[in-house]
């Protein structure tokens, strides 16, 4: 199959498993912000940041081994998945030895300990999930992949309506909604492919196997560390500096750019199979600047409607007691944008096996996070932390253009991206401050603007639609 044609038929089947979670969590955003209080949003949030962060560190990133080691034909499916299990499994039992510690944790006005019982719950839950997951895609069964992800949005939704919307279950229900939904998950994945006879612990692990896997994937740990406290170090420096509430406030205010992201997380799955599987022909470089230049076009386009219509939406989707949240939106558009650039050039790193390099950009964007939290955050709440946000991913962006170079020579179009970016930063100005004279008047010139950066990027959107679509516009014209 052609490498466009199979990138595009890839991005369509995770579109159809991952596009339904992504929307769930649209829905769920517009009715967690109605039936919870602020501070119990931004609590609930706080939580499952924390599991998404012990994740790679008890398990020792060992998903992200499952993924790429399954790819490789020359390891076994069986010591691939026994290895990832066993890792797990044993790091999971050595975190519990810390619960006294996780019992005491406070922030501020919330306790997080209170909680702790949940948070080990959600953590095996998604550790379990993210395991076979990462095993079933690399494995090939991509569309088995994407039946799980509708099957799971249908499951989250249903315990979410259940347990917040019938029993009021507050944060407990927020927790254990997620946790039965991966509980299932894995059950579905497993008993699909016989997950069973996959482990095999009666001969111990392969060290063929274990070994370059637990290599490649132990340098990823300080990289998703680093990469969250990127992420989502703001929302606990809000809660520390400022509340709980105020937290609830600014992570709902993130919600809005899942827009992008939504795009952009169901291309990415498609596309780091296919980074991999053409990184050793000729024409690598090719192929990685026309998907990047179609990418990050369609990417802004999306960024500044986002922006032009941040109010709006905010107003309509998050409700009266969430609304001042729309004057975060603008600039943690633009900070959501750079994070799916980053994530495009991570695919080189994933291709060459260079965890370290990947390690040490995200270092320094984390570097550069945190100092500026700490100077931006006491003066400006969460606008610093937003401001923060976006300087650090522009910073690991423009790291990464240049320190990949030397593997996979992608060309930018500067002019117009870097006219794009700018004009970004203008839009996000005019909407914050009401430049113009108010509302309206802010609008219209961010509208305008807006519109002068979809033209600009026009060609780069018929691009990739006609890339994700275009071998079934022509099936169809030659019947």
């Amino acid at each position: 199959m052609d490498k466009y044609k199979k990138l595009a038929s890839n991005t369509i089947i995770f579109a159809i498993g991952t596009f339904s979670s992504k929307l769930l969590s649209v829905v769920l955003t517009f009715f967690y912000t109605r039936v919870l209080a602020t501070g119990d949003f931004g609590g609930a949030t706080l939580i499952q940041n924390a599991v998404n962060i012990l994740v790679p560190i008890v398990t020792l990133a060992v998903n992200s081994a499952c993924l790429r080691f399954a790819l490789d034909k020359q390891h076994g499916k069986k010591s691939v998945f026994t290895t990832g299990l066993t890792t797990t499994l044993v790091g999971f039992m050595i975190f519990c030895l810390f619960y006294p510690l996780v019992a005491k944790i406070n922030i501020n006005d919330f306790n997080l300990g209170q909680y702790a019982i949940l948070l080990y719950l959600m953590l095996l839950g998604s550790s379990l999930r993210q395991l076979v997951q990462q095993f079933v895609r690399g494995s090939g069964f991509v569309k088995l992949y994407a039946i799980d992800g509708v099957i799971a949005t249908a499951t989250s939704a249903g315990f979410t309506f259940l347990y917040l919307g019938a029993f009021k279950w507050g944060i407990y229900g927020y927790i254990m909604a997620i946790f039965t939904s991966d509980v299932l998950s894995v059950i579905f994945m497993g008993t699909m492919i016989k997950l069973w006879k996959g482990i095999d612990f009666r001969h111990g692990l392969n060290r063929r196997t274990s070994v370059p896997m637990l290599k490649y994937c132990i340098p990823l740990i300080p990289t998703i560390i680093l990469w969250w406290i990127i992420n989502v170090s703001d929302q606990y420096m809000v809660t520390y500096f400022s509340g709980v509430a105020l937290s609830g406030i600014y992570t709902a205010a993130y919600k809005i750019p899942n827009f992008v992201t939504i795009f952009a997380s169901i291309f990415i799955d498609a596309w780091q199979l296919s980074a991999v599987d053409e990184y050793d022909s000729e024409g690598k470089s090719e192929f990685f600047t026309k998907v990047f230049k179609a990418y990050s076009g369609a990417l802004i386009s999306t960024a500044s409607l986002l922006i032009i219509f941040s109010r709006i939406i905010t107003d309509f989707y998050l409700g009266e007691e969430y609304y001042e949240s729309w004057r975060y939106v603008p600039i943690l558009v633009i900070a959501t944008t750079f994070s799916c650039f980053v994530n495009f050039y991570a695919s080189v790193y994933m291709a060459e096996k260079k965890s370290v390099l990947s390690m040490l950009t995200a270092g320094t964007g984390a570097i550069v996070n945190i100092i500026l939290n700490l100077i931006l955050i006491p003066k400006f709440n969460a606008f610093g932390a937003a401001i923060a946000t976006a300087i650090a991913f522009i910073t690991v962006f423009i790291l990464r253009i240049f320190n990949t170079k030397k593997y996979v020579n992608i060309k930018i179009n500067y002019p117009v991206f870097l006219v794009s970016a700018v004009l970004l930063v203008a839009m996000a100005v005019v909407m914050i401050n009401e430049i113009g004279g108010g509302q309206w008047p802010s609008f219209f010139i961010t509208l305008a603007l807006g519109a002068v950066v979809i033209l600009i990027n026009l060609r780069s959107v018929i691009d990739i639609v006609k890339l994700l679509l275009g071998k079934f516009i022509k099936k169809k014209q030659t019947k």
